[in-house]
């Protein structure tokens, strides 16, 4: 009989607390920091604490293979004596002003564009995408070669068609034309971003509001400087915020095609930053350059984030 009671107990234990986990599943306040919880983290530890250890580094004159000292903000004072920092400050701001420019222009653009009755128009906009999703270093080594100096289709498609006198320049080996490869494939590579975002928000607006501009007299230029510029206007700040962000910060794609050269002309803050802390051995300095345009960024989030919120409510 005993043996009995112990095989009927196990059953009945375990039917409890299927009750009991379902029961504590049911209620709030358990739910809901339960799915919160590997979230954070995974910020934790992927974004926070590497960003307290970047500070941490930038306020010491951490270099490898010996002890640390606190300095505060001396590493970001001396930076301004470096003619190579002071050369990636400047091309930070005309790649990422250019950067952006173009892109919204274009994006803009391609978003009308996609938005029109147009044959196979799914598979064009799975197209339009490709450059977002192929990985960046692989996608940037197919320019390398575009731009290649000896074997370069860019150039040779320029001769063919007359615009470049004979040889053609050299792309990534003098100091505009570097700049001007960068930008290009920077544009190249987040224009999808743009376009598929600011399609997403014409499909939002109501047909109805063309057609009562369109009944006004309006032409298809003042539909859209009154009706669907002022209605994108969160989106293209959403959109200008995090490319802004995202060009500042972008690594990739420099760091491939010129490795920041030649002689520092496209160098920016990530690549700089890598070079002066990874392959001379200097972390604090390093660290000071990755985080020199925080304080910027964090100000461009909080009025970007301020404007769309009034623009909405």
């Amino acid at each position: 009989m005993a043996i009995g009671h112990i095989g009927l107990a196990a059953p009945r234990a375990r039917a409890a607390l299927h009750v009991r986990v379902r029961e504590l599943l049911d209620r709030e306040w358990f739910l809901g920091p339960a799915f919160v919880t590997p979230a954070l983290l995974l910020l934790l530890l992927l974004v926070a604490y590497p960003f307290v250890m970047a500070v941490y580094f930038a306020l010491s004159d951490s270099f490898i293979g010996r002890p640390s000292h606190f300095v505060g903000i001396r590493n970001f004072i001396a930076l301004w004596e470096s003619d190579a920092f002071r050369q990636t400050f400047q091309n930070a701001f005309v790649f990422t002003g250019i950067s952006v420019a173009l892109k919204l222009g274009l994006g803009i653009s391609l978003a009308l564009l996609l938005s029109q009755p147009l044959w196979f128009t799914r598979a064009i906009r799975g197209a339009v995408l490709l450059p977002w999703v192929i990985p960046t270093a692989l996608s940037t080594l197919g320019w390398v070669w575009m731009f290649d100096s000896l074997y370069s289709v860019v150039n040779w498609t320029g001769l063919a068609l007359g615009a470049l006198d004979p040889p053609g320049p050299n792309w990534l080996g003098q100091r505009y034309h570097a700049m001007a490869a960068v930008i290009t494939v920077n544009v190249w590579r987040g224009l999808p971003f743009f376009a598929i975002t600011i399609l997403a928000g014409l499909v939002s607006i109501p047909r109805e509001l063309y057609e009562a501009a369109e009944s006004d007299g309006a032409g298809p230029a003042s539909r859209f400087w009154y009706v669907t510029l002022p209605l994108l206007k969160p989106v293209l700040a959403i959109v200008i915020l995090f490319s802004t962000i995202f060009t500042f910060s972008d690594f990739n794609i420099v760091f491939v095609l010129t490795h920041g050269g030649p002689i520092n002309s496209t160098h920016l803050f990530a690549t700089l930053a890598r070079q002066i802390g990874l392959e001379t051995g200097r972390i604090g300095e390093g660290a000071a350059i990755s985080l020199y345009l925080f304080p910027v960024l964090v100000f461009v989030v909080w009025a970007q984030l301020r404007y769309v919120r009034r623009q909405v409510y």
